[in-house]
């Protein structure tokens, strides 16, 4: 088999500032032929996207796909509810794990694998305050020891 090869669009870095991802899946994700059109040029944004379980199926809502400028009439709403694509015991799971323990389904990345459109949907839980600026505290600490590490191997 040949390696598939991975072309990263759009990736959702506010997801990881606000929780804490516990475990990611790979998903596939329904679209239609403007939509893709559009993803290719980079014109997506899941800044503000979430997912949600309904009726045994998983769905993602608040992601931003551009309208394509050459789709005139066949061009989707923005906005649209679009179908992932998961195993039925998968999904089942995942919906468990979200309504007893109180965890988030957050999309973290949307890459090209071969020809397909993949989302990366992350299991997670929302970080409280402080857990926030404990983060930036030691992203900070890192990039200050760093930097003296450079400055003295000069």
């Amino acid at each position: 088999m040949a390696k598939e090869s991975l072309k990263t669009i759009a990736q959702n870095k506010k997801a990881y500032h606000e929780y804490f991802v516990i475990e990611s899946f790979e998903t596939g994700i329904e679209l239609c032929g403007t939509e893709v059109k559009s993803i290719r040029q980079g014109r997506v944004n899941l800044k503000d996207a979430w997912c949600t379980v309904e009726k045994g199926e998983l769905f993602v809502k608040g992601m931003h796909i551009s309208p394509y400028e050459q789709g005139n009439i066949f061009n989707k709403d923005p906005l649209r509810v679009r179908k992932l694509l998961m195993h039925r015991r998968e999904i089942m799971r995942l919906f468990g794990q979200v309504k007893q323990d109180g965890y988030s389904l957050i999309p973290l990345s949307l890459y090209f694998k071969g020809s397909r459109v993949k989302l990366q949907l992350g299991l997670c839980k929302g970080k409280k305050l402080y857990d926030k600026r404990a983060d930036m505290a030691a992203k900070t600490a890192k990039r200050d020891i760093e930097r003296a590490v450079k400055e003295r191997s000069r």
